[in-house]
């Protein structure tokens, strides 16, 4: 049966009208970005999470907070480590102020404050960038079966027009014209299935991802003010 739909694709395509044709063609454009989409997430989430598991698993290692900040170490792909490597500047950049070379023992709690804040703009920064491209998956899942619907609707009203002119409704004059209608609701539902399942998966994942930072960031937090912030100052 799936054979026979193959081979009668080419007569569908001939018979479908010229709006229907266009609108197939735009879909199929939307189905190379969708999958372009997926694809390219996938493997920046999949990349991002396992990075995180060993940048954690070192962090937890060493004993003083800012010990990975002065290896230097480069991983821009691992979302933890971003976090991290801004939270770390803005307390090493404070730890400096007013002290030559070398870094203060302690900081106060205002200071405290900007290193929070700049550790939650590198969480939210983080969480657009892994973002970035969803919007391509939204629209395909909610415009595609829409714009199968219009080639559907527009053929069939071009089939009942042709049939007006021909003054007959019988089988062979009709079901041509209707079956190359449909086939614009099947590239529509061919476009929007994968991407909403692609969609929800991808959303989910970006979710755990983004508890995650969150997470590390008050954890990160923690440390901070265990190690800089004099006793009499920690609330």
């Amino acid at each position: 049966m799936s054979l026979l739909a193959v081979t009668d694709l080419p007569y569908v395509w001939e018979k479908a009208t010229p709006e229907g044709k266009a609108i197939i063609v735009v879909l199929v454009i939307f189905s190379i970005f969708a999958w372009s989409v997926m694809t390219s997430k996938a493997v920046q989430m999949r990349r991002g999470k396992r990075l995180n598991g060993y940048f954690e698993a070192e962090f937890r290692t060493q004993r003083h907070v800012l010990d990975v900040y002065d290896r230097r170490m480069q991983v821009p792909d691992c979302p933890l480590y971003v976090v991290y490597q801004e939270g770390c500047r803005e307390l090493d950049t404070r730890l400096r102020q007013d002290s030559g070379e070398g870094r203060k023992r302690y900081v106060s709690l205002k200071t405290m404050e900007h290193v929070k804040r700049t550790l939650e703009n590198a969480v939210a920064q983080q969480s657009l960038k892994l973002e970035s491209g969803l919007i391509l998956l939204a629209i395909a899942v909610s415009g595609a079966p829409f714009l199968g619907l219009l080639g559907t609707v527009w053929g069939v009203m071009s089939t009942f027009s042709y049939v007006a002119i021909k003054g007959r409704a019988d089988l062979a004059t009709m079901a041509p014209g209707v079956a190359a209608a449909l086939v614009t609701t099947v590239a529509g539902l061919l476009v929007a299935i994968p991407s909403m399942f692609g969609y929800n998966w991808l959303v989910h994942t970006l979710r755990a991802m983004t508890v995650e930072l969150d997470n590390f960031a008050q954890e990160l937090v923690s440390r901070m003010e265990t190690e800089y912030l004099k006793d009499d100052d920690v609330e």
